[in-house]
């Protein structure tokens, strides 16, 4: 059968992009088979992963435990390493022989790259760096009346939508939303002419569910062969080198203390009691976009919608006044402490403590309240 991917009908399933590196998986790809477990439920369909490198079948029990129905494996050496057109060409075969409606990839710089490759051979649409997904409409709907400051009119009329001058029921159709202008403001994109819709994911913005023994023990493996022509592949890796400059890992972090405007009185000194209160905690530094903008720390410190979102047990704010790009990055941390002078700031309104006073004279009583806890 020729593929034509207008004919909705005939897509089903919702698909991941498993990206491996040297034979390990990337933790996003828990996130998204966490997420594609509830749109898959959502479209009553079947979710499967697809997974391409050397000798990496063993991996497809992981990912069924996460939650995964199948695993299609292309197994081949020239799959060790990621090319792209080695990928593309092996993933768009596959996405034309099973049609699925839906395929997900994890915005990593591999995912970056091989996502718009595949939109663009497959004739469909990408939503690149999303931060949220939903297919629901109901779902979507609380979504914004808690995300947003849309009227509750305009969030009651997102069951439909003009496509091609005509107003569609889009209630099942795969609701990507991302931050655009430069993260003023959030877009959801739809694919309502063409399949599968396609998205790429920001690392962290997803949660990983719980893990199930039964269901790994109980995912089908398909095993998939593709022809691989050497010849087309412009570009061969011969050496891996892995980069020594040590990053900040922000959405693996358990505790995070963030800076932002307000130690700009004493940059110097702001950054070392952060520093100080996240030694203690066993955590890291982070930042405010004003933070990186202003040089204070570099990019990988980012926290919000244009940087990292993270889940940390403890997030403590020192000096950020809450724009709601930074607390879409922050705002499902476990524990939120936020420390600012302005008693309105919008970080308070979040905050599960918040303390209106002088981050100067603050920081250090909350490293010396932590000390004392941890010595007892």
């Amino acid at each position: 059968m020729a593929f034509d991917n207008m004919k909705l009908e005939d897509f089903k399933g919702v698909w991941v992009f498993c990206e491996q590196r040297e034979g390990k998986l990337m933790p996003t790809d828990l996130e998204l088979i966490s997420e594609g477990r509830k749109l898959a439920d959502s479209l009553e369909t079947e979710l499967v992963g697809i997974l391409l490198g050397d000798k990496v079948e063993g991996l497809a029990a992981e990912l069924g435990g996460y939650g995964a129905d199948k695993v299609i494996v292309l197994d081949n050496p020239a799959y060790a390493v990621y090319t792209t057109e080695a990928y593309t060409d092996a993933i768009c075969q596959m996405v034309e022989k099973y049609k699925p409606e839906v395929f997900l990839v994890g915005a990593s710089n591999i995912g970056r790259d091989l996502g718009p490759r595949c939109a663009a051979r497959l004739h469909t649409g990408l939503c690149a760096d999303c931060t949220h997904l939903d297919v629901d409409t109901a779902v979507y709907q609380d979504f914004l009346k808690n995300n947003s400051v849309l009227a509750e009119e305009r969030i009651a009329g997102t069951d439909k939508a003009l496509v091609m001058g005509e107003k569609k029921d889009v209630t099942k159709e795969l609701k990507m939303t991302r931050p655009a202008f430069g993260g003023n403001l959030m877009a959801t994109i739809i694919c309502p002419r063409f399949r599968p819709s396609m998205a790429t994911v920001r690392p962290g913005v997803l949660k990983k569910g719980e893990y199930s023994e039964a269901k790994a023990a109980a995912v089908q493996v398909i095993k998939e062969e593709v022809a691989v022509d050497m010849s087309a592949i412009k570009a061969q890796v011969l050496e891996v080198v892995k980069e020594s400059r040590k990053l900040v890992d922000l959405v693996g972090a358990e505790y995070i203390v963030s800076i932002g405007r307000g130690i700009a009185a004493d940059v110097e000194k702001g950054i070392a009691l952060a520093e100080e209160l996240a030694e203690v905690l066993g955590g890291v530094v982070g930042g405010s976009r004003v933070a990186i903008d202003s040089g204070w720390l570099t990019a990988d410190h980012q926290v919000g919608q244009t940087g990292k979102t993270v889940h940390p047990k403890i997030y403590i704010a020192l000096g950020i006044s809450g724009a709601i790009q930074h607390k879409a990055g922050m705002q499902d941390s476990e524990l939120i402490i936020a420390v600012n002078k302005d008693a309105n700031a919008p970080i308070f309104e979040i905050a599960d403590y918040g303390i209106c006073g002088d981050l100067f004279a603050v920081a250090p009583l909350l490293t010396e309240s932590f000390k004392e806890a941890k010595a007892k």
